[in-house]
């Protein structure tokens, strides 16, 4: 005699039309239910993906990402510069090497980066590149039939969204 036991045979008992139905109510009715469940009960939606271990915290900023405190005293920065320069030069020294010149080297570092008529130049070759670019862009404007834009306030428009960028 055939004795069924419940839990085990069930699934073999039932047909392919049978199991289709299983499927097509569970991915129709049970799943959306439990969703809208768990959304109205719970605030599920609002809590899932935080916690601990959740990516999306509010992370402290390294200290190497923010900006600077203030600035650095001229003669801290010459010291430490020169500190620096001399323990170079006593490394290249033991090495065998021929050493630095401390000071000429510490003058050389500490000097401004540019002179400022080269500064200048640069902006106005920086302007003239982007009054090209901007002179272009009208010119592609006028060929689809909308009105021209005004260069120079276009180029100032430009160079302060370039610069603020920084």
């Amino acid at each position: 005699m055939w004795v069924y036991s419940w839990p085990v045979d069930l699934p073999l008992a039932i047909s392919a039309a049978e199991k289709c139905a299983v499927v097509l109510l569970f991915t129709g009715i049970a799943a959306p239910l439990a969703g809208f469940v768990f959304w109205r009960v719970a605030g599920g939606w609002d809590s899932l993906g935080q916690g601990p271990l959740a990516i999306d915290q509010d992370l402290p900023v390294p200290h190497y990402l923010r900006s600077p405190e203030a600035a650095v005293d001229p003669a801290i920065q010459a010291a430490e510069v020169r500190q620096m320069l001399e323990a170079k030069a006593h490394r290249l020294e033991r090495r065998g090497e021929a050493p630095i010149d401390v000071e000429a080297e510490t003058t050389r570092l500490l000097q401004p980066a540019e002179e400022p008529g080269a500064a200048a130049r640069q902006d106005a070759e920086l302007r003239a590149e982007v009054r090209q670019l901007v002179v272009s862009r009208n010119e592609r404007r006028m060929h689809k039939g909308l009105e021209p834009l005004d260069v120079e306030a276009e180029t100032e428009r430009q160079l302060a969204d370039f610069i603020g960028s920084r």
